[in-house]
């Protein structure tokens, strides 16, 4: 059985430089049960290998705040910077994304000291308010990293036919809301979209903007396990009539038949194969079928300013069930809008009216990025609390489902 690692609470509301040194070690924390062999293993293109994210979030501080702020800073190893560049062309060439899994060297264990060295450098600059912004956009980034490099990794345990564990179970599983009965109901009118306050946010949630909704309910709880099972049954993945067309062809070409990691009446999860229960929330499923579902369920999914304008007035910090440490890396079905799962909504990731990237190398972030995808709201099982908030947008392909995905219905009213 491999080791588990201690969790850690971050502090919200920590000081800048507590914040960074707390996201670090949590990555390190997270990275620690694993062999060298498991650290460099890459399943699938859409994933990478732990160690790379490892990397890659070193990376991201040396490059744009040290390297580019420090005159007489010198890169750790000249030759890494091709290795650990992830998609930005101002950065220049860089190893193929799909080749990132034959990566034996640099070790973790190289990759660590790496880190310390960087940390140490990172020092003079984490109390100077002319690198706020970076840093802050620094910690953003790597925590994005803490929850790829969870859901990379369990895709890739889950190719072992011995399903390999990852964390030990710490407890039993427990839904702590019952209630399917009750919607968030709101009745339209104008309303403003995209972040518009105080505290860090990602170039993409704004500019703030009017939208105009009409009368609709948001459903208080996530779709479950259970009301998944009824799909199924109900032939939901056999019947056409529910899919869209490109949803459709992706089911029959890949034979698709339950989300990915169900087996039977058990599910892969980062404690190796556990039970299946029907209360907690689904997740690990496409735009495809939470579409498929809601119009399978007489409902549809929300939009992205549907499910914004209701999170505003939710508390997205003490009970919902977001990453804290290695404890909880399962949906268990809580009474917020925030946590267990992303929730896949209706909506195209598109720019917002007014919105300009960047200038240089930074404005590659996002904006890029705004073609084919859809948008999911929320935070899930293994995003750092905190991390999210009610304007946060994350994006998919529509057929991508290896991240904690899942879905809520709306209805017109």
């Amino acid at each position: 059985m491999l080791k588990t690692a201690t969790p850690r609470k971050r502090q919200i509301g920590a000081r800048l430089a507590d914040r960074f040194r707390s996201t670090r070690a949590m990555t390190e924390l997270l990275i620690a049960p694993l062999s060298e062999a498991d650290a460099v293993l890459q399943s699938m293109e859409d994933a990478s290998p732990a160690k790379w994210h490892l990397g890659h979030t070193n990376w991201f501080f040396e490059t744009f705040l040290l390297r580019d702020h420090m005159p007489d800073y010198r890169l750790h190893n000249d030759r890494w910077p091709f290795l650990f560049n992830s998609y930005y062309e101002a950065e220049g060439e860089r190893i193929g994304r799909f080749a990132r899994g034959m990566l034996s060297r640099p070790t973790v264990e190289e990759i660590l000291n790496w880190r310390n060295a960087v940390d140490e450098a990172m020092e003079p600059l984490l109390d100077d308010p002319r690198f706020t912004d970076l840093i802050e956009l620094g910690i953003a980034h790597e925590q994005q990293h803490q929850e790829l490099m969870l859901t990379d990794i369990k895709h890739a345990l889950f190719q072992n036919p011995l399903g390999p564990a990852m964390f030990e179970c710490s407890g039993t599983y427990a839904c702590s809301y019952q209630d399917e009965d009750h919607s968030y109901i709101h009745h339209g009118g104008s309303v403003q979209i995209g972040h518009d306050g105080a505290g860090f946010a990602y170039d993409n949630e704004g500019p703030p903007h009017q939208v105009i909704l009409t009368p609709f309910e948001l459903g208080r709880r996530l779709v479950n396990n259970g009301q998944w099972q009824d799909f199924i049954d109900d032939g939901g993945y056999r019947n056409s009539a529910l899919w869209l067309s490109d949803g459709w062809a992706w089911v029959q070409k890949n034979a698709i038949s339950a989300p990915l990691y169900w087996h039977e009446n058990d599910q892969f999860s980062h404690y190796g194969w556990v039970k299946r229960h029907a209360a907690q929330p689904v997740t690990h499923i496409s735009f495809y079928e939470a579409d498929a579902y809601a119009t399978w369920a007489g409902g549809r999914l929300p939009t992205e300013f549907e499910w914004e304008v209701i999170a505003r007035e939710q508390d997205t910090a003490p009970t919902s069930n977001q990453m804290d440490g290695t404890e909880h890396l399962l949906p268990e079905g809580h009474a917020d809008l925030f946590g267990d799962c992303w929730q896949f909504t209706r909506s195209a990731y598109l720019p917002y009216p007014r919105f300009q990237p960047a200038e240089g190398a930074i404005g590659e972030y996002n904006g890029k990025f705004m073609s084919g995808q859809v948008v999911l709201r929320g935070a899930s099982c293994a995003t750092a609390r905190g991390h999210s908030r009610a304007s946060y947008r994350n994006f998919f392909y529509p057929h991508q489902r290896w991240q904690f995905t899942g879905l809520r219905l709306a209805k017109d009213i």
